[in-house]
């Protein structure tokens, strides 16, 4: 039988392990091996701990190896701006490990495919109409604009208010920051060794994913996690510019299912494709849903308070997926939310404030 090596994210801590896992205690908790993830496949998986850093460790876990789908990433965008090594080592050095190890294996090597999971940061602001200039791919906002009270999105060219456009996988690459940068090296890696080494790919472009497995005590999965743990303690929610800024979110098992389907359909090889749910939903809608979910009695405060930097809208255009590999979202996010406050609340976590 084929088997595939899902790497899930580098190990942090260096010590030498006891157990098998590939769970980073960022992205799943201080104890991976406590984690819901870990809890919900350790009886199904083989798990190697280790660090995709570590050639030695890489070597190991590609032997025998028929498909690698990769996920193994550092992914705080704010984080990156400051943990510039950490990021370019984790996510760049990683991925070349694999495909270092993959040259040394030549023809004894078994991968037939590659899928990476890259990012919608790659697209940075996004697609957008402007009625004068066509579609623009506007290079970010004005703080005198947000000073104003103006959160809308402008052109660069003819400073005329914007229409968002659900960005597709051919729309021009304008990382804003390193994570983002990182991923769009991950992408070009691919499409260069990849081919060169006989070896198929599917690049996925994931949108704000999220669900049952999602550590929520990691402050850098981002408003998730910092809206819980306000709602759960009934603290005051303070919610940036006029809380219509809004995200596209998918539920990590719709993320998985066409992950899986890519690897039995020829189609998708060579391609770049979004996933996401494919409409955005904005951060009050967010908060109010959250609130509901937890029954709780924080208010809800729209502050007008900004971040320079941070994008406005991104909603992915999924036709490709839905072409490709009949793909369509399957869980709202309502299901989705309430499904991993119940998981919370089975495991006794509790979210944490970014410090």
């Amino acid at each position: 039988p084929e088997s595939a090596l899902l790497l899930l994210s580098q190990q942090l801590n260096h010590e030498p392990p006891p157990t098998k896992t590939a769970i980073a205690p960022q992205i799943h908790g201080e104890n991976p091996e406590n984690s819901y993830l870990y809890q919900s496949i350790k009886d199904r998986c083989e798990f190697i701990r280790g660090d995709i850093c570590d050639f030695d460790t890489v070597s190991k876990a590609l032997e025998g190896v028929d498909y690698v789908i990769h996920l193994a990433a550092e992914t705080g965008t704010g984080q990156s701006m400051y943990m510039i090594n950490q990021y370019n080592s984790v996510n760049v050095m990683g991925l070349s490990n694999i495909f270092q190890e993959l040259s040394l294996k030549g023809s004894k090597n078994t991968v037939h495919k590659i899928v990476l999971s890259s990012s919608r940061s790659v697209y940075g602001e996004g697609r957008y109409r402007c009625p004068n200039c066509g579609v623009v791919y506007p290079h970010g906002r004005h703080a005198d604009d947000m000073i104003r009270g103006d959160f809308s999105m402008h052109c660069d060219t003819c400073d005329a208010q914007l229409t968002l456009l659900p960005t597709t996988e051919d729309s021009r690459t304008t990382p804003n920051s390193l994570y983002a940068f990182t991923k769009l090296a991950q992408e070009s890696m691919i499409q260069t060794m990849c081919p060169a080494m006989g070896i198929d790919y599917t690049i996925f472009r994931f949108q704000n994913v999220y669900g049952a497995g999602q550590s929520l005590k990691n402050p850098y999965t981002g408003i998730l996690s910092i809206f819980s743990t306000l709602l759960l303690d009934n603290k005051d929610i303070n919610i940036f510019e006029d809380g219509n800024e809004s995200r596209d979110f998918i539920h990590v098992k719709d993320i998985a299912a066409a992950v899986v389907k890519s690897l039995d359909t020829p189609s998708s090889n060579g391609e770049i494709i979004n996933l996401g749910c494919g409409k955005g939903t904005s951060v009050i809608e967010i908060a109010e849903t959250l609130k509901k979910i937890y029954n709780s009695t924080s208010r809800l405060n729209i502050t007008g308070d900004f971040r320079i930097g941070d994008i406005a809208h991104n909603i992915a255009d999924i036709s490709k997926a839905k072409e490709i590999l009949s793909f369509t979202p399957t869980i709202s996010l309502q299901q989705g939310l309430t499904g991993s406050a119940r998981i919370l609340a089975h495991f006794g976590l509790r979210p944490a404030l970014r410090r």
